[in-house]
Parts: structure tokens; C-alpha cells; sequence
């Protein structure tokens, strides 16, 4: 049976389950209360009939009805009840009734221990009386009888009010349930369309936020997912348009030049001269390898900070070292570097950390006049932070610019006519962030640029 419950209470709304769980427990509640009202109020009322019982049976045992030649003459009415039965009990078993044997209350076991002495009084319930026993002398007991049709009339009728209250009680539960749910489960229902909605028509757009409990919390928290669904998909149309841009120039370039290389090709068209024509060649060479290096930073830049490649102890000092000797080959003897290091060691990627590092001096051999320096250093900042600084010897960066020059694509106006696509330092500042560093730009003593990488670790030599 629970086997066939549960799949068909899965198909059953949240709002009705909470309706149907609300009442549920009103029943429970409902039945348990319902229970122990019914047997307190029946111990109640037999308690009190007892008491009233034992006064008058106490009473009768300390007047003359005790005497047997009274009790014969003295109708049961005496006592206050017309429904009310007595007898005088011996302990020989021997009972004497104040009407005759027609009008004997029950006689058991119980009622002949009083009279033997055995128990001081006894209570119980027999054929619809309530029966007392107490002592009466030597040998006696005085026995006494009410019909209990009162009292089974109340718990009849309160054993009926009390299912019926319930029921009603069990009703409005679920009906509040129901409603409370309903209104608690409103947030969840615009998070639910909300979520149709993009998945529909794919706009973004925050919904409203109420109140400060967890489910507005919920509601914030969602719309905080949209805010970055937003930007992501916004940084991805900006990639995409200004690597478009970025593109064009090349590729515009390299047309036109194999063009004209094709077109001195056909019959009867006009011998480029052989500097002419080395010179096209050199130019498409230098726009294939800028378009295989911007293809390079763009494929470097997709990744979005979800490395592929496996994290492993590096020697960082041997990455400055190979990204310096790599830049020294490209600049010739028109630029020179002081580079001082310290032993330093990180969990990372090899390759990365290189490439950053391999961007900065490009960069800081790009804006350093002919006759220049690259400085390069690394400072330890405690134990476990390192920064590497590389400062050119160029006009530096305007103070404006500086908090922008690690963005995609992004090129102040001072650097519109340099080589480069803007994407080398923003491959900087994702190597970093993946690692768990940071990027900066400042000024350098000697008043070029200074571009910092800080980067966590260990020292080598500690």
C-alpha cells in the first residue's frame, strides 16, 4: 500500500500536501486530546459520584439504618435517590436489602472483603450501578447502589460533541493549512515562473523581494544568479564583439595584401617589384602571427577561469627565468633587465604562470624606449605571499587608466597605435585569480609603469 501512496502523493501539489500534512496533525492532535478530555471528564464524574456515594453510605453506617430491624422498614428514598439500592452484608455471605431481594444491589467478591474486615470500603461499577462498600460493624458492611444512566448519558454525549468539534477542528486545519501555504509558498511560485520565464524567453530580469525570512532570502539569492547570468552573458557579447573588431583589421590587412599578390599573378598584369613583393610577404607573415596570437589570448581568455590542466608543485623562479630569457631573445640588445629573485614555490600551472609572466615583460619591453630597462623583482610580503613586480622605463600610465588596463580589450588612448590586441594583461589578471592572487598598476620610481602579480606560496628555502 505505502508503495502506491507515495507515487500518487508525488503527484500531489506542495500547497495540498501542506494542506493535507496540516490536517493530518489536527486529527492526531485532535484524537489525542479528544481522549484524554473524554477520560478525565469520565474520571471526574465518577469520582464524583463515588464521593457522594461513600458520604451517604458513611452516613447511613453511623445511623440506625445500619440496624437490621430498620433497614427492612426504611424505603431506599431516605438516602435522597429514588434510584439508589441498599443491603447490609454479612460476612457469612448473608445480605439483607431494605425492600427485599428485589431491591439487593449487586453482590460480589469486593463488597464481602469489607464486610469481613478484609478492606475498609470498595468502589466498582456493575448491571449500570455504581457500587459502595464500607464498613458497618462487626462482621457488616453497608453496601450502596445508584443507577449510573446520568452519567453514561453525559459521556455519551460528550463522547459525540468531541468527535464532531474535532472533525470541525480537523477542517479548518486544513483549510489553514492550505491558505498558509499558499502564502508561503507565494515566493516559490514567482521563483518558479521567474525561472520559466528565462528559460522561455531568456530575459534576466530580477523579481521582487519581500519580507526578510528564507524564502526572501531564496528570492535574493536568485536574483543574484540572474545579476551573474547577466554579466556573464553580457562579458561573452563584449568578448564576442570586440574580438570581432579586433579581427576585422588583421584579416582586412591580409586580404587586401594576398589580393594584390594574386592579382600581380595574373597574365598580363603588372611585375611587382621584388621589394614589393618581399615586403606584402612580410606583412602577411607578421598579420598571420598576430591574428595565431590573438586566437591564442582569445582561446586563453574562453576558458573563464576552469583550468584543464593539472595543478603541481611549481618553482616560480624557474618560470620568471624562462619568460625572461624568452622576452631577452625578442627585445635584442636595445633593452636590458635587471631581474633579482628569491626561491619560491606554489601549487599552480607551469604554463600559465609563464604566459603571465611572459605578458608582463612584453609589455613592459613594448612601452620601454630603445636604450631602456625591464626591472624585474620578486618581494616576498611574509612567508606565504610573494609579489612580482616588473617596472618599464616608458611614460607609465595615466592614474585614470590604471584600475582598467587588466580589462579585456581595453587600450587607453596613448596606446591606440601600439601593436597588441588588449587581451595580455587580462590574461594576467586570470592567471592570477585563478591562483588565488591579484594584479595591480601603479607608478614605478622611475616613472614608467609598474605592474605587480601577487601570487600565495611558500619560500623554497624555508
Amino acid at each position: 500500500m505505502t508503495d502506491t501512496l507515495l507515487p500518487r502523493l508525488e503527484r500531489v501539489s506542495l500547497r495540498a500536501r501542506i494542506g493535507i500534512l496540516a490536517a493530518v496533525v489536527a486529527a492526531a492532535v485532535v484524537l489525542l486530546v479528544s481522549t484524554a478530555a473524554f477520560f478525565v471528564v469520565r474520571g471526574s464524574l465518577l469520582a464524583s459520584l463515588d464521593e457522594n456515594l461513600k458520604q451517604r453510605a458513611v452516613a447511613a453506617a453511623q445511623s440506625q439504618l445500619a440496624r437490621p430491624e430498620l433497614l427492612a422498614t426504611v424505603p431506599s428514598e431516605i438516602l435522597g435517590a429514588a434510584d439508589i439500592k441498599v443491603a447490609l452484608l454479612y460476612s457469612s455471605g448473608l445480605a439483607q436489602s431494605a425492600e427485599g431481594a428485589a431491591s439487593a444491589p449487586p453482590l460480589s467478591e469486593a463488597e464481602l472483603a469489607v464486610a469481613r474486615g478484609d478492606e475498609a470500603e470498595s468502589v466498582r461499577s456493575a448491571g449500570g450501578y455504581r457500587v459502595v462498600a464500607v464498613q458497618a460493624g462487626d462482621g457488616r458492611a453497608l453496601v450502596i447502589a445508584q443507577k449510573m444512566d446520568s452519567t453514561q448519558i453525559a459521556l455519551a454525549g460528550l463522547g459525540t460533541t468531541l468527535p464532531v468539534i474535532g472533525g470541525i477542528g480537523v477542517v479548518l486545519a486544513g483549510f489553514a493549512g492550505a491558505a498558509v501555504a499558499r502564502a508561503g509558498l507565494r515566493p516559490v511560485q514567482r521563483l518558479t515562473e521567474a525561472a520559466e520565464r528565462v528559460t522561455a524567453t531568456g530575459q534576466l530580469t530580477p523579481i521582487r523581494v519581500s519580507g526578510s525570512d528564507e524564502l526572501a532570502r531564496l528570492t535574493q539569492s536568485f536574483n543574484e544568479m540572474l545579476g551573474a547570468l547577466a554579466a556573464s552573458q553580457e562579458q561573452q557579447r563584449r568578448l564576442v564583439a570586440d574580438a570581432g573588431h579586433e579581427l576585422r583589421t588583421p584579416l582586412t590587412s591580409l586580404r587586401t595584401n594576398l589580393e594584390l599578390l594574386a592579382s600581380a599573378e595574373k597574365p598580363g598584369a603588372p611585375t611587382l617589384p621584388r621589394e614589393d613583393r618581399e615586403e606584402m610577404l612580410a606583412d602577411v607573415r607578421a598579420q598571420v602571427e598576430e591574428l595565431t596570437q590573438l586566437i591564442g589570448d582569445l582561446t586563453e581568455l574562453a576558458r573563464d577561469d576552469a583550468p584543464t590542466a593539472a595543478r603541481e608543485p611549481v618553482e616560480l623562479v624557474d618560470v620568471v627565468e624562462r619568460a625572461v630569457e624568452r622576452v631577452r631573445r625578442r627585445a635584442g640588445a636595445d633593452i636590458g633587465f635587471d631581474v633579482t629573485l628569491v626561491p619560491w614555490t606554489l601549487v599552480g600551472e607551469a604554463p600559465a604562470l609563464e604566459r603571465a609572466v611572459l605578458n608582463l615583460l612584453d609589455n613592459a619591453v613594448k612601452w620601454s624606449p630603445p636604450g631602456g630597462h625591464v626591472r624585474l623583482r620578486m618581494v616576498p610580503l611574509d612567508d606565504w605571499t610573494v609579489v612580482v613586480e616588473v617596472a618599464d622605463s616608458g611614460p607609465g600610465i595615466a592614474e585614470e587608466d590604471r584600475p582598467h588596463v587588466f580589462e579585456r580589450f581595453y587600450r587607453a588612448d596613448t596606446s591606440r597605435t601600439m601593436p597588441g590586441s588588449g587581451l595580455g594583461l587580462a590574461i594576467v589578471r586570470q592567471v592570477a585569480v585563478r591562483h588565488g592572487g591579484a594584479v595591480w598598476a601603479d607608478r614605478s620610481p622611475e616613472g614608467g609603469a609598474l605592474l605587480s602579480l601577487r601570487l600565495p606560496g611558500r619560500r623554497a628555502d624555508v
